[in-house]
């Protein structure tokens, strides 16, 4: 059976392309298109996945955001939405230091019914004076039918020198 398949590519690569002493540079030019080709396909069915799987109508995104970070030095934070949890994240000093630098990170792509849901995120890392810290946010939205984008930012609150978690809802 693998003598014929060789021979069916063997004979399909010689129809497709003619060989000839002259013909390697035009080889080479074909085969990059056809690997260009591949690509733009991958990046269509990628998105097309990301669409079936997660419709507009029932899209919930939860983003993660940091200010300075003098007052936190985040190590993960769990993610639970409706008392389940759908998200944990362990961090890097690379990530976090990205994330102080203006980054933001995807936490979670999921879907949800429309209606009234509970989103609880962990934070856990080091607060003030290396001690370890623990510490949850509760937010309540409503999730109407187009997406819902939230947005967790961690932030230093100078005036108590205290770290400040905020859960918010992108318009």
């Amino acid at each position: 059976m693998n003598r014929i398949t060789g021979l069916a590519a063997a004979l399909l690569l010689a129809t497709l392309v003619p060989l000839s002493a002259g013909s390697a540079g035009s080889l080479d030019g074909e085969l990059q298109a056809l690997k260009d080709q591949v690509l733009d396909l991958n990046r269509e069915l990628y998105l097309l996945e990301e669409e079936l799987l997660f419709p507009a109508n029932t899209q919930v995104a939860v983003f993660l955001s940091m200010d300075v970070g003098e007052f936190f030095a985040l190590d993960s934070v769990q993610l639970r939405m409706n008392d389940s949890t759908v998200a944990s994240y362990l961090y890097t000093d690379r990530e976090v230091t990205a994330l102080h630098r203006g980054g933001v990170h995807r936490l979670y792509l999921g879907n949800l019914r429309t209606g009234e849901h509970e989103l609880v995120a962990v934070f856990t890392g080091q607060g003030p004076h290396e001690r370890d810290y623990r510490r949850a946010t509760t937010l309540r939205f409503e999730k109407g039918t187009g997406p819902k984008f939230l947005e967790l930012q961690i932030s230093d609150r100078v005036s108590k020198q205290q770290p400040e978690f905020i859960v918010r809802e992108w318009e």
